[in-house]
Order: structure tokens, then C-alpha cells, then sequence
């Protein structure tokens, strides 16, 4: 895999991307960017209600269609603070909702793929369910990280929107982490990635209001135009914390995302839960460095890994059980209860505790 740096300073400047307080506010700190911090412990649904996971006997991962307005709108009924979802622009400059690079279909018997930025936006929404009842869209399959192609079955199936949808239809006091999805695959030049970046910008402008909105990506150069190209919402570089190796050395480890950050103006990091656990001191560094930190992973699935990040002062975790771990965490928070009626008592580590069991998890971590 391969990525190729650029210069943001090459790209040019979003010229009517309107700073407008009241059109394009982030309700996180008052004072902009500059004194950015996340308020509370928040919790973040994975593509809303969760991921799919077709092969997942938990019937959890296939509850509702992933990145559909349906997950978006479900989630929105429980206590959770933002969801997360990914966006592409497709060939025609619509951002629209969709997490795989490829999208799958069939005819005739006949499997074929398409990269998603190589549609159009009409051809984009005529896979899977139609809004329209009346209308039957082309099948909807999706490639499994083995290599399988299967029929794309949820229990609750909705279709597949557009950024600007999400706007309209989703309960607007919902955060949007907006991942600004791109093909680890792929070389970008920087007037590439301009012309990527530039309409979803633009729909977020013109739609975003009063929203919360944080903006992520795994890849540096994007997360740096993003904060380049706007100065109201903040913007996360997403690592893998050095649990898989890239070529583009400023991916590989929470070290490297750092100086990324810090380098670039970002306001934060999302790591893989992994490699936080492996490497614990980095939080603190984190911390001085002024910046927020998040996770995500399967682990965040686990209370006991989620209320572990609490202590350690990791700020939010991306969940896929959003009703377990909103619960979890709703109990996490409650003020400690010791008489006998509290039939879940909270953990209570001492100090010494606490930095014994970061010393040991970095060894349960293994790679």
C-alpha cells in the first residue's frame, strides 16, 4: 500500500466556504479550535446502529442496514452523543454514504464491481432498496474481508443516501463524525483530493447548522486539507496505533499520529483501541500535546475495555453494540453506590492499582 504526501499548501483555498457562525458552528468550545475539548465521556455509534457483518452469527450486526438513514435514525433514539459514517463524492461530485471502497452487484448471474467515486449518483442509489416502493433496485452485495461475495442481507433494510439526506432526515441534535473515506490503494494528487474533499465541505456548510461535526480520516494529507480548508469544525486523525504497518510512515504508530496532529492544527486522534492498550504512555503524551483521544474497535464492545479507557482518560469510544455499551457507559457514570442494594458495583482502583493494570494490558495485547 502506498500513499503519496503532499503540500496542503498547494491546494487551493474553499472560497465559499463561509465561516458563518450561525451556519457553521461547532457546539464544542466556544472559543473555536484553538481551545477545542470534548465536554464529556461521549459514545459514538459505528454507521449509526452498527456495522454489518454478514457473516456474524450475532444477529447485533445485522439489526439494520449500516450507513442508512433507518441505523442513523435508530441510533438517535438512544442516549449516544455523535455516530460515525463514512463518505465518498461519487463521479458526478455527490458526497454520498458508503463505507467499502467497491460496490457489488449482479446481473444475470454475473457478478461485477464498481468503484464508488466512478458512478454517478443516480447509478450509486439504484443498488439495493429504492425509496420508491414501487421500484426494484439492482442487487446490493457486499465482499467479505476473506474474499466472499454474498447477498447483502440485514433484518431491517433500508437504501443507500446521500451526505445531504443524513442533514435533513437525521435528528439534528446528533453528532456527525464525518470520515472522510478514501482508497488506502490509491495515490492522490492534491488537486484530487481538493476536488474530494471540496463538495463534502460544502454540504456540510450549507446543511450542518447547528449540528455537532467532527471530521476523521486514516489519511494524513486529507485530515491536513480538511483543517486547511475550514477553521469551525475539528478534525481527528484515525490511526491503527501501529496494530498494521503502512508504507506511509505517519500511519504506523500514536507517535507519528501525534506529530501529524500537531504539526497540521487537528484537534485530536481516534486510535484503534489495540493500540492504545500497547502502549499506554502515549495517552499522557497525547494529553500534553493539548489534543483529544478516542477509540474504536471490537474491544469497545466490551464494558469492562470501555470503562478501562474512562480511567485512563481516553474521551469517547466508536461502538458497534450502541444499546449495551450507551447502558454501560450511562452506569459507568452514575455516582459509586456501596450499600447493598447495588447489585453492580463499580470497580474501584487505587492509584498503584490502576498503573499496575496498565503495565499488564500491554502484554494481553498481543499482536
Amino acid at each position: 500500500m502506498s500513499l503519496k504526501a503532499i503540500h496542503v499548501t498547494e491546494v487551493p483555498s474553499l472560497d465559499n466556504f463561509h465561516e458563518n457562525p450561525s451556519l457553521c458552528a461547532s457546539r464544542f468550545s466556544p472559543g473555536g479550535l484553538s481551545s477545542f475539548k470534548i465536554p464529556k465521556f461521549l459514545v459514538v455509534g459505528h454507521r449509526g446502529h452498527g456495522m454489518n457483518m454478514l457473516q456474524s452469527p450475532d444477529p447485533r450486526f445485522s439489526a439494520f442496514k449500516e450507513n442508512s438513514i433507518l441505523s442513523f435514525n435508530a441510533a438517535s433514539k438512544l442516549p449516544l452523543d455523535f455516530i460515525e459514517f463514512d463518505v465518498q463524492v461519487t463521479r458526478d461530485g455527490c458526497p454520498v454514504i458508503f463505507h467499502d471502497d467497491f460496490i457489488y452487484s449482479e446481473d444475470n448471474g454475473v457478478v461485477y464491481e464498481k468503484r464508488v467515486t466512478e458512478v454517478s449518483s443516480s447509478e450509486f442509489m439504484s443498488y439495493g432498496k429504492q425509496r420508491e416502493t414501487e421500484k426494484s433496485g439492482k442487487p446490493l452485495l457486499r465482499k467479505t474481508k476473506e474474499g466472499k461475495i454474498l447477498k447483502w442481507c440485514v433484518q431491517q433494510d433500508d437504501s443507500l443516501c446521500t451526505l445531504q439526506e443524513a442533514f435533513e432526515k437525521v435528528e439534528p441534535k446528533l453528532g456527525f463524525n464525518i470520515e472522510l473515506k478514501l482508497d488506502d490503494n490509491l495515490v492522490y494528487s492534491s488537486d484530487h483530493l481538493s476536488r474530494l474533499l471540496l463538495p463534502i465541505l460544502q454540504v456540510v456548510c450549507d446543511y450542518g447548522k447547528d449540528r455537532p461535526i467532527i471530521f476523521s480520516s486514516f489519511h494524513p494529507d486529507a485530515a491536513l486539507l480538511a483543517r486547511k480548508l475550514q477553521s469551525i469544525y475539528p478534525v481527528f486523525f484515525l490511526t491503527n496505533g501501529g496494530t498494521e504497518m503502512y508504507y506511509d510512515v505517519r500511519r504506523n504508530s500514536l507517535e507519528e499520529a501525534i506529530k501529524v496532529c500537531v504539526e497540521g492544527g487537528l484537534q485530536g486522534i481516534v486510535s484503534e483501541v489495540k493500540g492504545v492498550f500497547r502502549n499506554p504512555a502515549a495517552v499522557n503524551r497525547i494529553k500534553e500535546s493539548k489534543l483529544s483521544l478516542m477509540t474504536y474497535g471490537k474491544l469497545n464492545n466490551v464494558a469492562e475495555a470501555v470503562y478501562m479507557q474512562h480511567l485512563m482518560g481516553i474521551e469517547g469510544v466508536i461502538v458497534d453494540h450502541v444499546e449495551e455499551m450507551t447502558e454501560a457507559v450511562r452506569e459507568m457514570m452514575k455516582p459509586s453506590n456501596r450499600d447493598a442494594h447495588d447489585t453492580k458495583p463499580k470497580p474501584n482502583f487505587s492509584e498503584r492499582e490502576l498503573s499496575f493494570l496498565l503495565k499488564l494490558i500491554p502484554e494481553l495485547i498481543q499482536h
